[in-house]
């Protein structure tokens, strides 16, 4: 039996078990499944890795950046940018990948229009991601994260209507805590603004509902998560010799 999987935290609310296994199911793979592995901390990964007999992983919140030294080789992607989310064993050699930057660009992309601004909320793993995809795309970003120079106090009136996309890259507002939400001054929003949630369960966040409330466009993280999945599978593909 391939096990592949999903490394994190509080995996709960995560759809990726459901996902992979129904496309295992509907590609009549009946040699591999798709499990949730909940860490308290990255030290344990070794110990999983000993246990089971993995074939490839997607990582989410929060060890996109401190499984990369538990890797044996990682993507050119990967070292510039420093987060992984995908991990392919590959001859008993696991290899780090980022699918985050193509899935976030795809769902991006036919929002842009005349956006030359934005402002990150959050500098994890997948911020890290959101901000390579803008530099390719020549979108100027800011990034607020706590205990920096630029921190949620010190957002200004100015600086909100000076980004033309806000996107939350942080865990805020997922189940169960749906009542949670990055505390920006909302009021400042407009019509012109794009907010995008990297949260999709709930569908429509905290953080989105009060963009609803000042008109702008919103967007939340379920077809990045859908996008991402598939070009994991893409990678994970040769395993099962499907012609992709």
């Amino acid at each position: 039996m391939k096990i592949y999987g999903l490394i994190g935290e509080n995996l709960s609310h995560s759809f990726s078990s459901r996902y992979f296994n129904e496309k295992f199911l509907k590609e009549g793979i009946t040699y591999a499944c798709y499990k949730n592995f909940e860490l308290k901390n990255i030290s344990e990964f070794p110990q999983l890795i000993r246990e089971n007999n993995l074939s490839g992983l997607n990582i989410t919140i929060p060890y996109k950046e401190s499984i990369i030294p538990f890797l044996d080789k990682i993507s050119d992607e990967v070292k510039e940018i420093g987060s992984v989310n995908t991990i392919k064993n590959i001859n008993e050699k696991l290899v780090g990948f980022n699918t985050d930057i193509i899935g976030f660009e795809k769902s991006l992309h036919t929002l842009l229009q005349n956006k030359k601004t934005s402002l990150i909320l959050g500098n994890g793993g997948v911020s890290k991601s959101i901000q390579f995809v803008l530099q390719q795309l020549n979108i100027q970003f800011k990034v607020v994260s706590r205990n920096s120079d630029l921190d949620y106090h010190n957002i200004t009136e100015d600086l909100i209507k000076e980004s033309d996309i806000i996107i939350n890259t942080t865990p805020l507002g997922t189940h169960p805590n749906i009542n949670s939400y990055p505390e920006i001054p909302y009021k400042y929003l407009n019509s012109k603004h794009l907010l995008y949630d990297l949260v999709y369960n709930p569908e429509i966040s905290q953080f989105l509902k009060f963009g609803k409330k000042y008109g702008t466009q919103i967007k939340n993280g379920l077809e990045m998560l859908q996008i991402q999945a598939d070009e994991s599978w893409k990678i994970w593909s040769s395993d099962f010799n499907l012609n992709l």
